[in-house]
């Protein structure tokens, strides 16, 4: 089978970035794989792509930008969605060009907005699969609307989160689209896992407003006024940075507080800590998480919308606790510094609990959607399957119904996460 991915680019560093890499290289091992790539701006991607893994650009900014195509705005890429001011009539021009002569058997789109182009634009022989890695409610209402029209063309559509699949299944008519939960994969370690004795706390990700760092570095202030010989450090770059060094320097941290800059890939920094954090205010999956899980730390997270409460179970793997609450987060955080042997088995149960997120089991998954819907489309069979239409059935018949339905998901996700231990 030949799967190829449309992703906004390929030469930068995120979420997405990774975990369409780590899906593509595992993919790799059994199908024909490619990632499409909108935008260029660099020659080689910042991650390592496997050698089977083939990449195309389809505008490189570094001989385009000035393009007089690219000076237009875009007319198929929707308005609403955040990254429309990078796209451009030549960007519409050039995906609709890749789409119309693609030979893949799948296409994965992998954001709302080019989820669209594959669902307006892809030939009929072609299985269109988006992908969501933000989530429903955190699209504004005009998206909202646009994916809602645009969506219905597709044949599938994964998030990754089951409460964001829940989500679209009760909040967005999409008859005869396969809505399903595919978390991000997290590659096998390379390097052994902590044995939990350096006191170093580890956060990364982009230093942006959402993710709530300064939360983190006033919360981390408690930890070191008991034992002011444990350090944070905060992997990443972004537009808070500055705002983060002053806040630093104000609470009086610079002995305890690093803001270490980017690092990819981040394996080498998570096994130097004892402990992970995130402080968000909103995260759709959680990548860190998982990534500083699969090293043996526990992780202190705050319990935002969606991801770290289908991650982390609150007291066996890492602590939960509520969004933008400064006091808790130092607490939770204190009670692993303060416990050596809590900390380790808590690292030990992080490790266990996480390969879940290996990309064995989530390439498995990913195989039997691609594979279930290739097949129905060619036999002419609906690529939903009936417990999943009888499902959709039951939640339109009342909110009672769909509460009931939902509570009955969500209990299943916990005894499968038990059983898993």
């Amino acid at each position: 089978m030949k799967i190829s991915f449309l992703l906004h680019n390929a030469y930068g560093i995120g979420g997405t970035i990774t975990t369409t890499f780590n899906l593509a290289h595992a993919l790799a091992e059994r199908h024909e794989v490619e990632i499409v790539s909108v935008l260029r701006h660099r020659e080689l991607p910042n991650f390592t792509l496997d050698p089977r893994v083939s990449l195309r650009p389809l505008v490189d900014l570094r001989q385009e930008k000035n393009h007089p195509l690219h000076l237009r705005p875009a007319g198929v890429f929707p308005r609403a969605e955040y990254r429309y001011g990078q796209y451009s009539e030549l960007t519409d021009q050039r995906i609709a060009e890749c789409l119309a002569t693609i030979d893949a058997d799948v296409v994965i789109g992998t954001r709302p907005g080019l989820n669209v182009h594959l669902a307006l634009q892809a030939p009929e022989h072609v299985v269109r699969i988006g992908q969501e890695h933000l989530t429903l409610d955190n699209h504004p209402p005009r998206l909202r609307t646009t994916l809602r029209r645009a969506y219905r063309r597709l044949d599938a559509l994964t998030t990754v989160t089951e409460a964001d699949a829940a989500a679209y299944r009760r909040k967005m008519w999409l008859p005869g689209v396969r809505v399903e939960a595919l978390p991000n994969s997290v590659p096998d370690p390379v390097l052994p896992a902590v044995d939990g004795s350096a006191k170093v706390v580890v956060a990364a990700g982009r230093l942006v407003p959402v993710k709530r760092y300064d939360l983190l570095i006033e919360a981390f202030a408690m930890v070191a006024a008991e034992h002011p010989d444990w350090q944070l450090r905060i992997y990443g770059k972004g537009e808070e940075h500055d705002r983060l060094r002053q806040l630093v320097m104000d609470l009086r941290l610079w002995n305890n507080v690093f803001l270490m800059g980017a690092a990819a890939p981040m394996e080498g920094e998570w096994v130097k800590g004892s402990i992970g954090a995130a402080a968000s205010n909103f995260e759709p999956f959680g990548m860190t998480i998982v990534e500083a899980m699969r090293c043996g730390l526990p992780v202190v997270s705050t319990d935002c919308p969606y991801g770290p409460g289908e991650i982390i179970e609150d007291g066996v793997d890492g602590r939960l606790v509520p969004v933008g609450d400064r006091d808790a987060l130092g607490a939770a955080l204190l009670e692993l510094v303060r416990d050596d042997e809590g900390r380790r088995r808590m690292g030990r149960a992080a490790l266990r609990n996480a390969r879940r997120f290996a990309p064995g089991p989530v390439v498995e998954q990913a195989e039997r959607l691609f594979t279930e819907t290739v097949s129905a489309r060619r036999a002419g069979r609906p690529v939903v399957p009936e417990r999943a239409r009888m499902h959709r059935a039951l939640v339109s018949q009342g909110f009672a119904a769909r509460d009931a339905a939902f509570a009955s998901a969500s209990s299943a996700l916990r005894m499968v996460r038990k059983g898993q231990r």
